[in-house]
């Protein structure tokens, strides 16, 4: 690589920056495990500080992917491009030999998930952080569907896939599945379904079909689990229902939806808001996509008591039995980009866990 493309730290500019592997390997104590955040599919996570103070979070990309470097450098870039409060920023990159690193934001508060299902931290998230955590989610998603200069479907969008800052304010994050669309285009179909079982829309996760719509369902599905505190993925009641989304269609057709409410909320939350919010989750969680609400007619809904609201039509309870493991399949098929050699052809197929950074730009994926 050409060693004008090196730098060191970040010059907040809002475009690209180049970090030199000595500058990531400083940062990061030569990637040690006490400096290790978690490890995915895509590899490990680790947290540094740059010379001049900033702290950030480098994700290494595995080895194993089969991205050129032509086509990570473009990917990176589109990314880069995405700026918004509620996205966690990608400051910049390392290519150097075999190493593909990303240099993101570093979240005090590590992920959603990490606070909303552990039975002590969870207490730490009241209801107005809720609220909170909500919207941002929602304009996050807003910008990524409408507001950008690109049109991004996130395709895995999930608790653990948001990340929250010092002041516990929600960023979405891990863009490894997302697609981006043309001006146009409002679906595409694909022969290999990648994101994570129980946040699946049917369509997506039976016919390979995705869409604004699909990101829709996904956000409906992490509503429910920030309201109830329980999560989508293997939840079961067999006496009642199989699903958080069976679960809480059944208590809200007997008229006690405020049962789905966390208990650790019990008391301190206005439950007429709360259930406003079990509404609009269940309106985004419709199993036809077509009577789904875009994403800035949720964020009205949430913004707004007067605005009357439809009521809701069943959710898809096949997907919480069929879809109940929390592993993620993220890859993407496109303009040779591409973590498979193989094609494939008929149903769709879920690939094994793999996070990479992979965005396609063609139309339809095949």
């Amino acid at each position: 690589m050409d060693r004008n493309m090196h730098a060191g730290d970040h010059d907040n500019s809002g475009e690209m920056h180049y970090y030199s592997l000595d500058t990531i390997q400083t940062a990061t104590s030569n990637f040690s495990d006490a400096n290790k955040l978690g490890e995915g599919g895509f590899g490990p996570v680790y947290k540094g500080q740059l010379s001049s103070g900033k702290e950030i979070a480098v994700k290494r990309l595995s080895i194993k992917s089969k991205q050129g470097l032509e086509e990570f450098k473009n990917e990176v870039m589109l990314i880069v491009k995405l700026q918004h409060r509620n996205l966690v920023r990608l400051l910049g990159c390392c290519l150097e030999g075999d190493e593909k690193l990303l240099v993101y934001e570093y979240m005090a508060n590590t992920s959603l998930d990490a606070f909303l299902f552990d039975p002590k931290k969870c207490r730490e998230l009241d209801w107005d952080r809720r609220i909170n955590i909500v919207n941002g989610i929602a304009r996050g998603l807003l910008y990524l569907h409408e507001d950008s200069r690109l049109k991004i479907i996130h395709r895995d969008l999930k608790a653990s896939n948001v990340l929250l800052d010092d002041e516990m304010n929600p960023k979405i994050s891990d863009f490894g599945t997302a697609r981006m669309f043309g001006g146009n285009q409002i679906e595409a179909n694909t022969n290999r379904v990648v994101g994570t079982y129980g946040y699946m829309a049917p369509e997506y996760a039976m016919e390979g079909l995705f869409s604004i719509k699909s990101d829709v369902y996904s956000f409906g599905v992490l509503m429910l689990e920030i309201l109830s505190g329980t999560k989508n993925s293997g939840f079961y009641q067999p006496e009642r229902a199989q699903s958080l989304l069976s679960h809480t269609w059944q208590l809200w057709n007997e008229g006690k939806g405020q049962e789905l409410i966390d208990q650790t909320l019990v008391g301190t939350c206005p439950v007429p808001e709360a259930l406003r919010l079990i509404h609009i989750s269940l309106l985004c969680v419709q199993e036809d996509p077509n009577v789904r609400p875009p994403m800035s007619t949720v964020v009205l809904m949430l913004g707004s008591k007067t605005i009357n609201l439809p009521p809701p039509s069943a959710p898809p309870f096949t997907i919480g039995r069929l879809l109940t493991s929390d592993q993620s399949s993220t890859t993407a098929t496109g303009t040779g980009i591409s973590i498979s050699d193989q094609s494939s052809t008929g149903p769709p197929t879920v690939l094994p866990s793999q996070e990479i950074i992979s965005w396609s730009t063609a139309s339809p994926a095949t």
